[in-house]
């Protein structure tokens, strides 16, 4: 086999993103039950920035012990409510923490091509705002009325109508999203026909890739 079919053959990772409260975890769960490889953003940033992690000590020298809890880990909420509505110490602190997680996902993204029949998914919930769905194939964005966004996200963190709305308007708007996505889940209903919606998308994927085997 030349190096060129052995290129061909290796899969490539997709990306799935959504806006908060819009049901992308829910949807990622549902592809890593299917047999979907699930690239998590979220959880390699949560472990990046864990006690003695490089990104830790970084964090700490910029934002201060006040930050920290009693058992030395970060402080999540308060370092969010600082970041919040400060644009330089959000960028600080991402440029701090982005690093981190990239060379990870790169790692992953690695060892998952090694197999031919995967589906690689790379689970990004920032997958716009941060550039990364430049250049992917294949976008899923799952998608949701704002007005059931808001509803969610209200119920869900148990705040006000504002607080939420904020939140929201925080994020690229989830309707603009949607012209760069190439696959939309549309999560405004039950589970049960969001699921077959996941279910449909992953044979899809999964045969678009044993087309290029």
């Amino acid at each position: 086999m030349t190096d060129q079919e052995t290129a061909k053959q290796k899969p490539t990772p997709i990306g799935l993103t959504g806006s908060i409260a819009t049901g992308k975890s829910t949807v990622s769960m549902m592809l890593a039950e299917l047999g979907a490889d699930i690239i998590d953003a979220d959880k390699i940033a949560f472990e990046a920035v864990l006690k003695g992690k490089p990104a830790w000590q970084k964090i700490i020298d910029y934002f201060g012990e006040g930050i920290l809890l009693g058992n030395g880990e970060i402080d999540r909420k308060a370092l969010g409510d600082i970041i919040f509505n400060n644009p330089d110490k959000k960028h600080m602190l991402n440029s701090i923490v982005h690093p981190e997680v990239f060379s990870e996902m790169g790692r992953q993204v690695i060892e998952a091509v090694k197999r031919p029949e995967a589906v690689i998914v790379l689970d990004v919930p920032l997958l716009m705002e941060s550039g990364m769905h430049m250049g992917m194939s294949e976008i899923i964005l799952v998608y949701t009325l704002e007005n059931i966004q808001l509803e969610r996200l209200m119920t869900r963190d148990n705040i006000a109508r504002a607080d939420a709305m904020a939140k929201i308007r925080s994020q690229i708007p989830v309707e603009e999203k949607k012209r760069h996505a190439t696959i939309i889940i549309d999560n405004s209903y039950t589970i049960k026909e969001t699921n077959e919606q996941v279910i449909k998308v992953f044979n899809q994927l999964k045969n678009k890739l044993a087309k290029v085997d």
